[in-house]
């Protein structure tokens, strides 16, 4: 089915993903990490972001904004006038307008429909969203990403590495997973899951024909296995302190065999 992983994306968002119990919404607490330990390190990782974002401009998209749940995000758009923030989810857009109000443009739907302006955004970016695109139409997506951002302006992509060595270390852990998963999904039938297909490091060569590829580190694990890594107290936020100063001195070697790289994609003139 042409649809079939926007519509898993959809019907995540729209049952689970955005409900909050207390300051907490599903999806935080299923893919962050949010223990005291990690506070410091994980608002660094979101602020990287930001160092490639221009410091000024008229208008940024932010594709698959959700309700911009974490403090950092609002940093994004503050120099700029307008935030066009597109989401499948109607309740995340809504309390995405609560929280930014007439600095907003809320945009419902998938953004392959939407009718958006060649060279038109100073910047754009999307977290976390690529990969959860159809694997064979996220070309597509990031193509027009591009195609609406100015010439020598960035699109900002925190993406996920397939070949990230905890993902070989785990391996044996995870197949028990979804073997569970299975099992249990067999006698549970309203069970959530996102899409997720990732490409490899490399596949983002394809865009040196229309933009500057860049790959940095954006963070090293998955929330689950930092948890597993790095101890709730006060040696494991050391832990993390030091491996937020080795990420950015070692860029090349934590970007290409740790989780989450970060696509900085600078439109050529």
């Amino acid at each position: 089915m042409e649809n079939y992983a926007e519509d898993k994306v959809s019907k995540f968002y729209r049952n689970v993903g955005w409900e909050t119990e207390g300051e907490d919404t599903e999806d935080a607490k299923r893919f962050e990490d949010l223990r005291e330990n990690a506070r410091e390190y994980v608002s660094k990782c979101r602020l990287r972001v930001l160092r490639h974002i221009p410091e000024s401009g008229d208008n940024i998209l932010d594709m698959a904004s959700g309700p911009i749940q974490f403090k950092e995000y609002f940093e994004y758009s503050k120099q700029y006038k307008k935030r066009y923030c597109v989401d499948l989810s109607s309740k995340a857009l809504d309390d995405a307008k609560r929280k930014i109000g007439d600095h907003g443009v809320f945009l419902c739907g998938s953004f392959f429909d939407l009718d958006l302006e060649k060279d038109f955004f100073d910047c754009s970016i999307s977290l976390h969203t690529i990969y959860h695109i159809d694997k064979d139409k996220q070309e597509e997506a990031v193509r027009k990403l591009i195609n609406v951002t100015k010439p020598g302006k960035p699109v900002i992509i925190v993406y996920s590495n397939p070949h990230a060595i905890m993902n070989y270390i785990a391996l044996p852990l995870r197949t028990l997973k979804k073997v569970v998963k299975w099992l249990i999904r067999r006698k549970k039938k309203t069970e959530f899951e996102l899409y997720f297909s990732p490409h490899s490091n490399s596949w983002w060569k394809r865009f040196e024909d229309v933009a500057d590829v860049q790959i940095l580190p954006w963070r090293s694990f998955a929330s689950s296995h930092q948890k597993s890594i790095f101890p709730n107290n006060k040696f494991g936020k050391k832990m993390l302190d030091i491996l937020f100063k080795m990420e950015d001195r070692f860029p090349k070697v934590f970007a290409g065999v740790f989780q989450y790289p970060m696509i900085i994609l600078t439109k050529k003139v």
